[in-house]
């Protein structure tokens, strides 16, 4: 495909994407964006803020990032004027660790409860709809993603999640960035494909699986993504 080409598909793309949240962004104040800081979510943020920039960026401060992460986030927030939102966990990491020893490598699952999803799902109650970057493409168990879905949260109450980039490749997504002269994480320059907390974030295992370097191949999801039985 000629340059031309794709910059065509791009930008068809991201019309579209655009169009879906001009019109959910019209409820002001009843809609959150989750985002990590990867190349999807800045991505998605960046079209975001184009219609509202007030929107609230919920971003999950666990503790254990990648300075990098911490830094580029900085510099986003203040490049852009995100309305971020920290999310934090109770305990800070050192009085986790004072009370359960180092969960990240005992008890993975815990540890993402307790630094991820709890705070995560407490903030999400308080919106009636949810913007994720999430895509079909980053790993087998997100295969099956709706673009728009209800979602139940813990005590039964109910969001609408939603996923403008679901169809949407790792090249898209790259070329998308480079349109939009979006710069992204330095993690990514050193072979980084998924980019986690840090004890639990390693280069891709498998080359044809960007999320084979999170949780050294444990598991696949943090939980933030899974409804409450």
């Amino acid at each position: 495909m000629s340059t031309e080409a794709i910059a065509t598909e791009t930008s068809a793309k991201l019309n579209t994407v655009r169009a879906t949240l001009a019109s959910i962004l019209m409820r002001k104040g009843d809609v959150c964006l989750t985002c990590s800081f990867q190349a999807e979510d800045v991505l998605l943020t960046k079209l975001a803020i184009e219609i509202d920039p007030a929107i609230p960026v919920l971003f999950l401060d666990t503790g254990y990032h990648f300075a990098e992460t911490h830094a580029y986030r900085d510099q986003i927030a203040r490049e852009w004027n995100l309305n971020l939102i920290n999310l934090l966990p109770e305990k800070t990491a050192a009085e986790q660790e004072s009370v359960f020893g180092l969960l990240y490598q005992s008890a993975p699952d815990q540890c993402c409860k307790l630094r991820k999803v709890e705070p995560l799902f407490k903030a999400v109650a308080n919106y009636s709809v949810w913007l994720t970057g999430l895509r079909r493409e980053q790993a087998r168990s997100r295969a099956a993603l709706e673009e728009s879905a209800r979602f139940t949260l813990p005590g039964g109450s109910q969001v609408l999640k939603l996923a403008p980039l679901a169809s949407w490749t790792t090249r898209d997504v790259w070329y998308a960035c480079e349109q939009l002269s979006i710069p992204l994480l330095p993690l990514y320059e050193r072979g980084y494909s998924s980019i986690g907390c840090e004890p639990c974030t390693s280069l891709p295992l498998d080359p044809n699986d960007p999320r084979s370097g999170r949780w050294a191949g444990r598991k696949v999801e943090c939980g933030i993504h899974i409804e409450a039985k």
